[in-house]
């Protein structure tokens, strides 16, 4: 933002898309208020302070919920539960499944519901749900609540993916989306460090396993209503920030080009993300990428406990891994923001992926193999970058509230799809060593990387259509994309180019948008 822009605040929700173009006009007036590059930065700390920390903490929780799984299988779950072939593998799924049939219906609630109130009714659902785990000792309870437990989490990323896009700039996404997702890696040292001291407890009256889902669930179900208190809707129910401070946040936003939110669900929007081919890219590589993950994800703790380690051994070797999830999030995010790409940079991780598959798949499961066999898994931890790089590339990606929200939806799917698929390629029948599955993932993520490469070239085309589109209406062929812009880049650039704003113009989509920079 520049001193170039100024804003009537004397009612945000009426003047929020009124942008005043003469500034020897605009200082005349009373209760005027020039946005400068100060005021974007103290309003992105005060976003940070209120909003990010809660955005973690609750996805910590979902995540830690997910790898609970993992842990109880360690902990006895299977031998208590009666569970005998690939039981496991089917009752694994069955959250995945749960959300690929709710997901569709999540795009509407998304769009039509307030933030608030759909947080914390998917928390303290998916608290409950995983409570029933934690007393279920059957086959078939197991994969009831377990599908509870899909049912309530089905929305989660999507409701953080819209949220992020509503409150950040482009250029600020994927450091917050990383931050939020990054606690895949907490979760995983976490939860291998948890179910380390609950191994401890021994009473007749309940398992090991059964507290690994039980203490989980009684955070996340206390979690609810902290989220009523703390999260707003949207901008303006945002009473931590001043009537000035919400008109900064409603500008800030609005050079991402992707909107700044809308209650209304438009036909037209959903019709366009079903037609618009970059959408099922990114619903094919979140197929791949999530199938994948699962070597590491459901049966890494059984990966590591076939070496020869005991429950507890196996349970702290996993929290070197998380530390690796932990760190290559933060630096592939990182990497986005320095050199503003996201395809590149979620291409080069299948590389390590792909040599972790390969050592795993040469290597046995003698404890003399430990090292090699630990090493593995490490490399193929590289993938949890991805995730968090598809979604920042997806929401800037797409513009238009009903879109945005179709489009994180289908991703979801995609990446539900793959979790389903995932745990089918490890047969029981072929532990400790797995090494049909293994191949298989190693050409799941040989086709991940050729798909984001389509995705680039795709985007490289659609960005010149746009420059060509612009020429004919007479508009400059290319023009500055300040949402990717850092705040050094943001002085030099100089003087903003004002546009008059409507609410329509705050609410359409990519394709319909001659002036959208598509990012790499």
């Amino acid at each position: 933002m520049t001193s170039n822009q100024a804003w009537d605040t004397a009612s945000v929700e009426e003047k929020k898309h009124d942008v005043i173009h003469d500034e020897g006009d605009a200082a005349s007036q009373a209760n005027v208020l020039v946005v400068t590059p100060e005021d974007d930065k103290r309003v992105c700390r005060l976003i940070d302070k209120r909003l990010l920390p809660i955005l973690i903490w609750v996805y910590f929780l979902q995540i830690l919920d997910k790898y609970l799984l993992g842990l109880a299988a360690v902990w006895g779950l299977r031998e208590e539960a009666g569970l005998h072939g690939n039981e496991y593998s089917t009752m694994a799924s069955m959250n995945a499944i749960a959300q690929l049939v709710w997901l569709p219906f999540s795009s509407y609630l998304l769009v039509r519901l307030p933030a608030k109130y759909y947080m914390a009714g998917l928390v303290f659902g998916w608290g409950g749900a995983l409570l029933g785990m934690g007393f279920s000792k059957s086959y078939a309870s197991l994969c009831a609540t377990r599908f509870l437990l899909g049912l309530f989490e089905a929305a989660c990323l999507p409701l953080f993916a819209m949220i992020t896009s509503q409150w950040y700039r482009r250029q600020e996404q994927p450091l917050r989306v990383a931050t939020w997702y990054g606690t895949n890696g907490l979760a995983t040292m976490f939860g291998s460090l948890m179910s380390f001291g609950i191994g401890h407890v021994k009473s007749p009256h309940i398992s090991s396993w059964q507290l690994v889902f039980i203490i989980p669930a009684c955070l996340t179900i206390l979690t609810a209503p902290v989220i009523l208190y703390v999260v707003p809707s949207n901008i303006d129910d945002a009473k931590w920030l001043t009537e000035h401070d919400r008109a900064v946040a409603y500008e800030r936003v609005r050079f991402n080009q992707t909107g700044t939110g809308s209650s209304k669900f438009k036909v037209p929007q959903l019709l366009e993300a079903l037609w618009d081919p970059k959408t099922w890219i990114m619903v094919c590589t979140s197929i791949l990428l999530n199938a994948g993950a699962n070597v590491t994800g459901t049966f890494g703790g059984l990966l590591v406990k076939g070496l020869g380690f005991d429950n507890y051994k196996t349970s702290l070797l996993n929290m070197p891994f998380g530390a690796v999830q932990l760190l290559v999030i933060v630096l592939l995010a990182w990497i986005a923001t320095r050199f503003k790409f996201k395809g590149v940079p979620l291409a080069a991780i299948c590389v390590p992926v792909l040599v972790g598959c390969i050592i795993l798949v040469t290597s046995g499961r003698a404890k003399s193999d430990a090292a090699k066999n630990l090493v593995g898994p490490h490399r193929i931890g590289f993938i949890f970058a991805g995730n968090p790089l598809i979604v920042t590339w997806l929401i800037a990606n797409t513009a238009g509230s009903t879109k945005k929200a179709v489009v994180t939806v289908m991703y979801n799917i995609g990446s539900s799809a793959g979790n389903i698929i995932g745990p089918f390629l490890f047969q029981a029948k072929e532990q400790p060593y797995y090494r049909t599955g293994l191949k298989i993932v190693m050409g799941v993520f040989a086709a991940l990387f050729a798909l984001v490469i389509l995705q680039m070239f795709l985007l490289i085309t659609l960005n010149k259509l746009n420059a060509k589109k612009r020429v004919e209406l007479g508009m400059e062929a290319v023009i500055v994309d300040r949402s990717m812009m850092t705040k050094a880049e943001e002085d030099a650039a100089g003087a903003v180019e004002h546009v008059e704003h409507n609410e329509e113009d705050d609410d359409i989509t990519d394709m319909k948008n001659p002036r959208f920079v598509y990012v790499l």
